[in-house]
């Protein structure tokens, strides 16, 4: 029969860890003409968004075409879905009608430029205040979504698809 160990040569049960909370960024002051910029990206689009506080009630938020032209959200994406990714930050941090943004886009279709629009506004509000970091990062809407389109592979008729197989 084995002996029993001493019950002081038995190692302790580890503590619990302590809640780690990231220390605060410091707020990054405004460029010359008082935005924060804010650059998101999502599969191969890219937006570079500006935001700032609003001066009285008239919030503005607007994909700009280019120099003159400009479209509201709901005139540029079609879908729901695409249109609700854009308001989710400004949703989850309770900020909807108070700033003026304003997005330029390229690249990729409506789905990824979406994602791209909504991580841009996230980074954008995480420099205007960073007190809002962790409700934008527990919504996922400051990580990067790394997904893309797998690439073809030479032999095969794509990425994953290969070319039926005859025996004779």
């Amino acid at each position: 029969m084995p002996e029993a160990k001493p019950a002081e040569t038995l190692i302790p049960a580890p503590a619990a860890p302590a809640a780690s909370t990231r220390p605060l960024r410091e707020a990054k002051p405004p460029d010359k003409q008082g935005w924060w910029w804010g650059t998101g990206r999502r599969k191969t689009a890219v937006a570079r968004v500006r935001l700032r506080p609003v001066k009285g009630s008239g919030a503005k938020f607007v994909v700009q075409k280019d120099s003159s032209h400009f479209k509201t959200i709901e005139e540029y994406f079609s879908e729901l879905r695409d249109r609700n990714d854009c308001y989710a930050p400004l949703k989850a941090t309770n900020t909807a009608d108070k700033f003026e943004i304003i997005i330029r886009t390229a690249g990729g279709g409506p789905t990824g430029q979406a994602g791209a629009i909504k991580m841009g506004i996230a980074r954008a509000l995480r420099d205007y205040d960073p007190t809002l970091e962790g409700v934008l990062r527990d919504g996922g809407m400051l990580t990067r979504d790394s997904r893309a389109v797998e690439r073809k592979k030479y032999g095969q008729a794509g990425a994953r698809r290969r070319y039926q197989f005859s025996k004779r």
